[in-house]
């Protein structure tokens, strides 16, 4: 996966099963690349396809180069100094989403 991709057009999902067995549907955000490794960006969503609170959830985020077609791996982020990087890189990431969406809005008005 190339870094910073987004996926807001695909709209693609997948589901977490998390340690209490409790399965919760995600939308994927995006995918971003902090110091040659990847993390997805997962906005969890309630019964109803909704999330009211805005919180996100950040993995590690790896495939397998030789099967296109297994499934990807997430991994729990566990190193805080890690977790703040990514936080970090998706605000980056949230501000050029928003700094996109003036300069279309500029060009739609002209």
């Amino acid at each position: 996966m190339g870094k910073n991709e987004s996926y807001e057009d695909e709209e693609m999902t997948v589901e977490l099963e998390l340690e209490d067995g409790t399965v919760v549907n995600c939308a994927v955000i995006t995918i971003l690349t902090v110091e040659a490794k990847d993390y997805i960006v997962l906005l969890p969503l309630d019964e109803d396809g909704e999330n009211e609170d805005g919180e996100v959830w950040f993995y590690g985020y790896a495939e397998n180069p030789d099967d296109p077609n297994e499934e990807p791996v997430l991994e729990y982020i566990e190193d805080d100094d890690v977790y703040e990087k990514v936080a970090d890189a998706f605000d980056e990431y949230l501000d050029s989403c928003e700094f996109d969406e003036i300069i279309d809005d500029n060009d739609s008005e002209e």
